[in-house]
């Protein structure tokens, strides 16, 4: 496995459930998919309730603290259609970022 860091806010997808999984990462992204396709993260993570998780978006940041900014403001947001209009509207990832 390559060792290549990514540093971002990502969004998973599970088709069997139809849910988002909304998560930031500082390792290699993959990985971490991984992981949570493994049940890597334990019987309480929300992830563990299904594997087929797939990658949805990835919202790179320049550190770790903006990630987590960019996830609040996505799970604040608390909509399906919020974070299918991240996908239609990149523009709307320009202005989160420029808003931290």
């Amino acid at each position: 496995m390559t060792q290549n860091k990514e540093i971002g806010c990502y969004i998973l997808y599970s088709k069997k459930i139809s849910k988002y999984y909304v998560g930031v990462c500082q390792e290699n992204l993959s990985e971490r998919i991984e992981k949570h396709n493994s049940g890597f993260y334990g019987k309480k993570s929300y992830t563990v309730i299904t594997n087929d998780w797939e990658l949805y978006l990835f919202i790179p940041t320049k550190t770790y603290r903006m990630a987590l900014a960019v996830e609040r403001k996505i799970k604040s947001m608390k909509s399906r259609r919020y974070i299918k209009n991240l996908t239609k509207y990149p523009e709307m990832i320009e202005k989160i970022i420029k808003s931290l």
